[in-house]
């Protein structure tokens, strides 16, 4: 149910602005708000359904990881522009190495950072940047996204990457989900022989932190 309710919305949502646009005249300025509202919505349709169709091929072994030397700071670096233009007033703070390269599924490592941005944005007060960093340490590379939003139980750091599992305080639950973003970062990080953690933000919130090994140049 959690899952319909979620593709429903997008559509519901888009539908409305269009007729909307079709049906009263509208400034300049209100137009282009619909339609950046329209936009941000079949974006999220699109995750959505990227990751109902990954998370159902991961579960049947039907997906065959990929791996190439790919660059990670790229690959951030466009997430965090993408997510900017979908939401332009969030504040999106990044602090990006640059020349990081991995041995990964290019596919794959793109919906590992979309999921854990667009995650920040939705439990991280509006008003409050989120930080994504990537860095090199030793012969690792590690991205942080960092959020200042009511963070995670301790008892809840390990259930969030289970499958379908939303929990949490009640501004957490409130929040939009289908409880499959956690759960596929977990999968494509352990598929890719990297680990992802979760650990507190001080003095609040939560940093997401994945690691993975440079890529042997």
């Amino acid at each position: 149910m959690a899952i319909t309710h979620e593709l429903k919305t997008p559509i519901a949502v888009s539908k409305l602005n269009l007729e909307t646009l079709l049906r009263r005249k509208l400034t300049e300025e209100m137009q282009k708000s619909l339609l950046q509202a329209s936009l941000q919505e079949t974006s999220r349709l699109n995750m959505l359904c990227n990751n109902l169709l990954l998370s159902s091929q991961i579960d049947a072994g039907a997906y065959a990881v990929t791996k190439e030397v790919v660059s990670w700071s790229e690959i951030t670096q466009d997430c965090v522009k993408e997510n900017s233009n979908r939401f332009p007033q969030r504040k999106i703070e990044a602090d990006i190495t640059e020349n990081v390269f991995i041995e990964a599924d290019h596919l794959l490592l793109e919906m590992v950072v979309n999921n854990l941005i667009e995650n920040a944005l939705k439990y991280a007060p509006k008003d409050k940047p989120i930080q994504v960093v990537l860095k090199l340490h030793e012969a690792n590379a590690i991205l942080e996204v960092k959020d200042e939003g009511p963070g995670i139980l301790e008892a809840d750091k390990e259930k969030i990457f289970k499958k379908f599992t939303r929990l949490g305080n009640e501004a957490t639950i409130r929040a939009k989900g289908t409880g499959l973003g956690l759960f596929l970062i977990k999968r494509i990080i352990t598929k890719l022989k990297g680990d992802v953690t979760v650990t507190d933000n001080v003095p609040q919130g939560s940093i997401f932190s994945v690691q993975l090994k440079k890529a042997k140049q």
